[in-house]
């Protein structure tokens, strides 16, 4: 047997030393692009972050990928390696809701990989705004939730905003709960859309225990953290940041509990072949005045996968919608349908095309 394993080890070995060669071989070769951009575009801004071409190679990995690794693990290890490649070219900086150890956070590293350079903010307009002021070139924030819904100061900040939408980013949350001991707990720190995720959990099992909603998990830990006789409930990274232990995991009521993320920036993506329109539109107050709105995507033959409705602030009872559909507005049907929809529509805006969640 030891002469088995000998041999296996050293097969493993070369096998590392072929990838490692191989790793930078491809981050030469990104080198090489990145000079190649630079030179032919000497009087506008370079681009290197290129969130279709991206999506392509992930897609392409996860059609290649014939195990024993499932496939979002191998997905995974290439969104590493094209994160450190990008790195070289041109690192990135991307502000996202804080603090850090959020789920916001999270979903930024999961999206752009952990060679780049994150930034938290207090609150998703200062997200908004350290885009729009050019001092992170991207930003993530929170748009919807699977258990909870929508977030409306998300919605809110496109309305008066200029920035694109450049991605999403689905991230399956699990809640925990956090402390320095389990019994004696007189009081429960977390975000308001979190004590709600879980609250069949704490009726069952915390009843009487004071619920107080914070910022963020990240701050709800910090503050058991230093709280006698608190706890708090929020993810894993938060947790390990403060050195607080987790006395309860996985405590949120629905197992699929996901929240969707936005990737905000100045950039407009081209089409990656498997793509998604964000839109801003509203209509007159009238009979019917829905279904006409919605009509030219039936006649495209577009599907729609998000509607949701919010007061325009312009005039009471007046409201805008957030339409999400399929395809990209380069497509042909989608281009047709928008052309009609911007014609009948007082406020029409694309919030941005952009590939669908690959990760």
């Amino acid at each position: 047997m030891t002469d088995r394993l000998d041999g296996i080890r050293k097969r493993i070995d070369a096998v590392d030393a072929e990838i490692q060669r191989l790793i930078s071989e491809r981050a030469a070769l990104a080198q090489e692009v990145a000079q190649i951009k630079q030179a032919g575009q000497v009087d506008e801004e370079v681009v290197f972050y290129r969130p279709e071409r991206e999506a392509q190679v992930l897609r392409k990995v996860l059609e290649r990928n014939q195990g024993p690794l499932p496939g979002e693990e191998m997905a995974r290890l290439f969104r590493e390696i094209m994160s450190a490649c990008l790195a070289l070219e041109q690192p990135l900086t991307v502000a996202f809701l804080g603090p850090e150890g959020t789920f916001t956070q999270a979903a930024a590293l999961k999206h752009f990989g952990h060679s780049v350079r994150t930034r938290p903010q207090a609150a998703i307009d200062e997200v908004f705004r350290e885009v729009e002021a050019g001092s992170a070139h991207f930003g993530v924030v929170p748009v919807e939730n699977s258990t909870e819904g929508v977030i409306n100061h998300t919605l809110d900040m496109f309305m008066r905003s200029s920035l694109t939408i450049c991605g999403e980013v689905e991230l399956r949350i699990h809640h925990h709960l956090i402390g320095r001991e389990r019994d004696n707990i007189r009081k429960i720190y977390s975000h308001q859309q979190s004590l709600a995720q879980c609250r069949e959990w704490l009726d069952a099992h915390l009843p009487e225990v004071e619920r107080v909603a914070v910022s963020s998990n990240a701050e709800a830990v910090r503050r058991a953290a230093e709280d006698e006789g608190a706890a708090a409930i929020a993810g894993e990274t938060a947790a390990e940041i403060y050195g607080v232990p987790v006395l309860e995991a996985k405590i949120e009521d629905n197992p699929d509990n996901t929240t969707r993320f936005l990737v905000i920036g100045k950039q407009k993506v081209p089409p990656s072949g498997d793509d998604k329109t964000s839109l801003l539109v509203s209509t007159p107050n009238r009979p019917g005045a829905l279904y006409r709105l919605l009509a030219p995507f039936e006649r495209n033959g577009i599907s729609m996968s998000r509607i949701e409705s919010r007061p325009s602030r312009l005039a009471n009872w007046e409201y805008v919608f957030f339409i999400d559909i399929n395809g990209h507005v380069d497509d042909e049907p989608v281009a047709r349908a928008l052309e009609t929809l911007k014609a009948d529509s007082p406020m029409f805006k694309v919030l941005g095309s952009y590939p669908k969640a690959v990760l």
